[in-house]
């Protein structure tokens, strides 16, 4: 407790001075790297200019360097969120704070997520207070099955968010795209596919505006993700759903493509590992919301993941990533239940952190301790993997970060407050 109340005291006084990249040796730490890996012991982490150095328990401290004793406390990786709305929406129902949802637009591939991100928005500060460092950020399709080109972001308290735009594009099928698409799966993949033929017609400056089922903007927005220079992430949960993602890798080769939902993805596991398409899973998707889930499974990823599968949490299925952490846990918890399927503690962390940065074309930049990786550093005050445990300090690039958020504040204005006073809100 008395570490933790030091760590918590120092964290808020660095919070109130002026942001600035730092050098800093952070020793004595209980370290996982984020690889898949146990963790390491009376480790040190060293940074400098706002990336990993080196990691180690040999590691030469320069005098002048600022040093953290961890006293044993628990030190990873930031957490990477895929795929999340994070600095799209504020109020979810109310639609003049919400750029989640795309509605009445002629454009779908077109849109880019990265000039509406708000990095003041406190779902981002408190995605931030719960270790969440790095966000591929996506808007979900109302009137297109493409919900266009989503950005990867980071949760820092400055206002530049976005480190990677345009990192990919979104698409849906399924019950969804159905829905969209005419109410039929027989439209969507007839939408997909006439999609996909049209960005290759405009690729190769044949397409012509006349008879177009995209606009121009579209079918250029498209015209990288057909070229494989820009990854194609596709939402789909149902076995033959997934099934037809796989045939459409097989149709365009050169299709970088991510699957995400995959509720029904332990049927096609081998199919899946033989193709090389990774997974964003719901790690806690077990009861069918709709029939296109009617085999969800908590086992799911660990099927998936003992087929050969890369596959790690998605946050998608939460209006808040913050617990990514706690659900990464579950799976540990599922890996020593007789007859379920989960991870082990260094494969569970690696699902939150290094797998989810791999899969966005991001391996070795963020989501791992390794050298020249992103100074993307959280100090928890427990098992990062246990319910209860949260971070005490952040880095973001090097930079520590401020923990405070709305929900903080109005938990401290109101924790001791006298039952018979009224609200300060009221005080005059």
């Amino acid at each position: 407790m008395k570490r933790f109340l030091a760590l918590c005291t120092t964290g808020l006084a660095l919070a109130s001075a002026p942001l600035a990249a730092q050098h800093v040796a952070i020793t004595n730490a209980t370290v996982a790297t984020g690889d898949g890996s146990e963790p390491i012991t009376n480790a040190t982490v060293l940074v400098h200019n706002g990336k990993v150095s080196e990691v180690g328990r040999d590691v030469y401290i320069d005098i002048s360097i600022q040093k953290i004793d961890a006293e044993g406390a628990w030190v990873t990786p930031g957490i990477v969120a895929a795929v999340t709305n994070l600095g799209l929406w504020d109020v979810g129902a109310v639609g003049e704070s919400n750029d989640a949802r795309i509605g009445d637009t002629p454009f779908g591939a077109a849109l880019d997520v990265a000039p509406a991100i708000n990095p003041s928005s406190q779902h981002v500060a408190i995605s931030r207070a719960s270790g969440v460092t790095r966000a591929a950020v996506t808007g979900t399709p109302a009137n297109s099955i493409f919900s266009g080109q989503g950005a990867v972001i980071d949760t820092g308290s400055d206002a530049q968010a976005i480190t990677k735009a345009k990192a990919f594009q979104s698409v849906t099928i399924g019950e969804r795209g159905a829905r969209i698409s005419g109410g039929s799966r027989i439209a969507t993949h007839v939408m997909l596919r006439s999609a996909m033929a049209e960005a290759q017609d405009f690729a190769r400056g044949r397409w012509q505006a006349e008879g177009a089922m995209l606009t121009r903007a579209d079918a250029a927005a498209l015209a990288p993700v057909i070229a494989g220079r820009q990854k194609l992430l596709v939402h789909a949960e149902r076995a033959s759903d997934i099934r037809a993602v796989i045939a459409l890798a097989n149709e365009y080769p050169r299709l970088d493509i991510v699957l995400a939902g995959a509720s029904e993805g332990w049927i096609v596991a081998d199919e899946l590992a033989a193709s090389g398409i990774p997974v964003l899973a719901n790690a806690l998707n077990d009861l069918p919301e709709r029939f296109e889930q009617l085999a969800a499974t908590q086992s799911n990823i660990g099927r998936m993941h003992a087929a050969g599968v890369t596959v790690a949490l998605d946050a998608g299925a939460m209006r808040q990533p913050r617990q990514l952490a706690q659900h990464a846990g579950n799976l540990i918890a599922l890996s020593k239940m007789p007859r379920a399927a989960g991870l082990s503690w260094g494969e569970a962390m690696a699902a939150i952190t290094s797998v989810p940065a791999e899969i966005m074309g991001l391996e070795g930049q963020i989501g791992s301790l390794t050298n020249g990786s992103a100074g993307d550093i959280v100090i928890w005050d427990g098992d990062p993997l246990e319910v209860g445990s949260m971070p005490v300090r952040v880095f973001i690039d090097g930079v520590e970060q401020p923990l405070d958020n709305h929900q903080t504040r109005l938990r401290d204005r109101y924790r001791d407050l006298d039952e018979s006073d009224l609200p300060k809100a009221y005080d005059w």
